[in-house]
């Protein structure tokens, strides 16, 4: 159902439809701790691991808590398939369902619309064993699992999000050899990957509308990074090259993978993670993960987090033209900046969200915002150097203290406002 009430502009005030959802979002690996999979002995660029994260596993209760202080009316999280499941077709882990089941549970008292995510970049040790998402075995055992989930879940949950971002894990994955299983230039598995999860994540599309909600319409769909990927030197050949290859590949193929052709699709929604872009001289991505010094970069014009390249405007423009390719309303499931500059966040933050209400304004069917992260996290290959949180968290102290940072305090009011002044 499409958000009816129109949006205005009253000065600098920027207003956003009603029922619109402002949210914050987590993943499993990233903040629970005490888990069983790829990622458990993975020992990331800092040194740290992912074995306690910000245990969330026991303080999810705290956690909503400090939602409702960030005024957030909906959480984007996931369900852990390795504590559900501990073979193929088995039954589900009835003490973890019910830790996941009393999650919900609290999240819909406190008025928070749950998301739940399906597959954020971790599989089950046996699913591993097999290949992971390079066999099609995975397939049918990834179907079995979500049928069963959602049986148990769809009086607690009506929003499902299949995959976060297939096209980085298989990158990622499979190309640089950055996540495990930490393969280099396996192109063929790459692309298999892709094409296994797309198939999945259709039919399991279709059982999760099959299945419905007593919660009201469900709605499902995955959730795709959108990286603009160009050359630094329109006029360098090369660089020119390599930014339109990695274009077709990490874009162009994962979305049509995913989205054949409008109206051709289980689907009923397109999630959208952006955060900048990647631009290339001599062969170089310019961002600060790949080498490059804030001071280095900033000399060259480009402005960065800790990650990428910040451009507001480019998140209109990938709004404009995914919604154009796909012709499913969007939810922004992910966006956020990792810096220890607080005012350069909010900024940031500011130019993000007026880029999506002049998409919004345009005709782009959006219907909500989820902000990464809720917390300071394990961040993949980089551990605990990369500071996304709206609340930071005290790794140094055995309570892992949570504290609500400056731009939590900026978010709470555009949250309970539903508007942002620019």
């Amino acid at each position: 159902m499409p958000l009816t009430s129109p949006l205005a502009k009253n000065g600098k005030l920027l207003e956003f439809p009603h029922g619109f959802l402002w949210g914050t979002a987590t993943s499993p690996t990233q903040i629970e701790g005490h888990i069983d999979n790829e990622w458990t002995d993975f020992v990331a660029r800092d040194g740290g691991t992912c074995r306690i994260a910000c245990d969330s596993y026991h303080r999810y209760a705290e956690d909503i808590e400090w939602m409702g202080k960030l005024g957030v009316n909906a959480y984007r999280m996931g369900i852990e398939w390795s504590r559900l499941q501990s073979e193929a077709h088995g039954p589900l882990h009835r003490a973890e369902l019910a830790r996941y089941i009393d999650q919900l549970d609290r999240l819909n008292a406190a008025g928070i619309v749950p998301m739940i995510v399906l597959h954020h970049f971790s599989n089950p040790p046996w699913i591993n064993a097999l290949g992971g998402w390079t066999n099609p075995a995975t397939i049918p055992a990834f179907v079995d699992y979500v049928t069963k989930l959602v049986a148990a879940l769809r009086d607690h949950v009506r929003i499902w999000n299949t995959f976060n971002e297939p096209d980085t894990y298989a990158c990622c994955g499979f190309l640089i050899g950055e996540f495990p299983p930490l393969r280099k230039a396996r192109f063929h598995s790459f692309r298999a990957a892709i094409r296994h999860m797309a198939e999945a994540h259709e039919r399991v599309c279709r059982v999760i509308r099959a299945a419905g909600s007593s919660l009201g319409q469900v709605e499902v769909g995955f959730s795709k990074n959108w990286t603009y990927f160009q050359p630094y030197h329109k006029a360098s050949p090369w660089d020119a090259l390599i930014a339109a290859f990695t274009h077709s590949q990490l874009n162009s193929f994962v979305l049509k993978s995913f989205h054949s052709a409008p109206g051709k699709t289980a689907a009923t929604f397109l999630g959208v993670n952006y955060y900048g872009r990647i631009r290339f001289r001599n062969l170089q991505p310019l961002v600060p993960t790949f080498g490059f010094s804030t001071e280095e970069l900033a000399r060259l014009g480009v402005e960065c987090d800790d990650m990428l390249e910040r451009h507001p405007a480019g998140l209109e423009s990938a709004l404009s033209e995914m919604y154009q390719q796909c012709r499913l309303p969007i939810y922004l499931t992910e966006h956020g900046s990792s810096s220890t500059d607080e005012a350069f966040r909010e900024r940031d933050l500011r130019e993000n969200l007026a880029a999506l209400h002049r998409a919004i304004a345009g005709g782009v069917d959006v219907r909500g915002f989820y902000y990464w992260s809720l917390l300071d996290n394990f961040e993949w290959q980089f551990g605990y150097s990369k500071k996304f949180g709206l609340l930071s968290v005290d790794f140094n102290d055995a309570n892992l203290a949570r504290r609500m940072k400056p731009l939590a305090q900026i978010y709470r009011q555009v949250c309970l406002q539903n508007s942002i002044g620019h």
